[in-house]
């Protein structure tokens, strides 16, 4: 064994709460880091766009609902049905593990639909602008799966490969890494398209670029990965992959729909 790869063995609980013996774990707080953060930088936007804090208030009730529940029931129907059919309970056991973030953005998707049909808020302009902030809550998610040991990469020979010692003592890619990296760029991406750039582009192709750029990553991505569940290994891509697909459809689709619409525009005349 080649001593250059990086030995990964961190306890998932920071600490025990005494008298109650409650572990407080790094996957909790990044979930709830990942929402702290996400309405940091919303508050920041809708200040910025003439938005009320009551709002946003009611949007990340929303958000955060519809997150939970749309990632539990996503992982219990996408990647555990069999066991979920027999067993409907067991879906609370949300402490338990079992979140898909493909369930979660469907969530969200949901959620904000529900929330614009109550407000009658813009839903693309809405979609326009939480894209700013899902790759922050995407990284910090990224973040607690890494010190859980979950959602590991292949086997490889890499300089920079971790060996996940809850796992197995095989030198993998650190995906969860790869991920976090890349999501904490679009974060960057996105966030200076919102504040210097987005009177530049048509309504929805942000929300569509982000779908595009979030989810081929994704797509690409399964190919370093484990398989999560065994009967994905009969499958020709994985379920992460096949559930990609449809995300990076309505991504192209809504910048084309932008593109068509801001050429619709009335273009200003030439004065002498």
């Amino acid at each position: 064994m080649l001593s250059y790869f990086i030995n990964w063995n961190p306890s998932p609980e920071i600490f025990t709460i005494p008298g109650i013996d409650w572990p407080v774990r790094w996957y909790g707080l990044s979930w709830a880091l990942a929402f702290i953060g996400c309405h940091f930088f919303m508050n920041r936007i809708f200040k910025a766009e003439g938005r009320t804090d009551k709002q946003l208030d009611t949007l990340t009730l929303y958000i955060v609902i519809a997150t939970v529940l749309g990632a539990r029931i996503g992982h219990c129907l996408f990647y555990d049905f069999a066991y979920y059919s027999r067993h409907p309970l067991d879906i609370l056991k949300v402490y338990e593990g079992g979140l898909a973030s493909h369930g979660g953005a469907i969530g969200i998707l949901i959620g904000m639909w529900l929330y614009c049909r109550k407000t009658k808020e813009s839903w693309i302009w809405l979609f326009d602008r939480l894209v700013v902030v899902v790759p922050f809550a995407s990284f910090m998610i990224r973040f607690g799966n890494l010190m859980n040991s979950e959602i590991v990469g292949r086997p490889t020979d890499v300089s920079w490969a971790f060996i996940f010692h809850q796992v197995d003592d095989l030198p993998r890619h650190p995906t969860q890494l790869y991920e976090s990296l890349f999501y904490i760029f679009l974060f960057i991406l996105f966030y200076t398209l919102w504040k210097y750039k987005r009177n530049d582009f048509g309504k929805g192709f942000m929300f569509g670029l982000f779908c595009v750029l979030m989810f081929t990553f994704r797509f690409l991505m399964e190919f370093l990965k484990e398989n999560q569940e065994a009967f994905e290994n009969a499958l020709p891509i994985n379920m992460g992959q096949i559930l990609s697909i449809p995300f990076v459809a309505i991504g192209i689709y809504m910048m084309f729909r932008s593109k068509k619409e801001t050429t619709h525009l009335p273009q200003p005349q030439n004065t002498l």
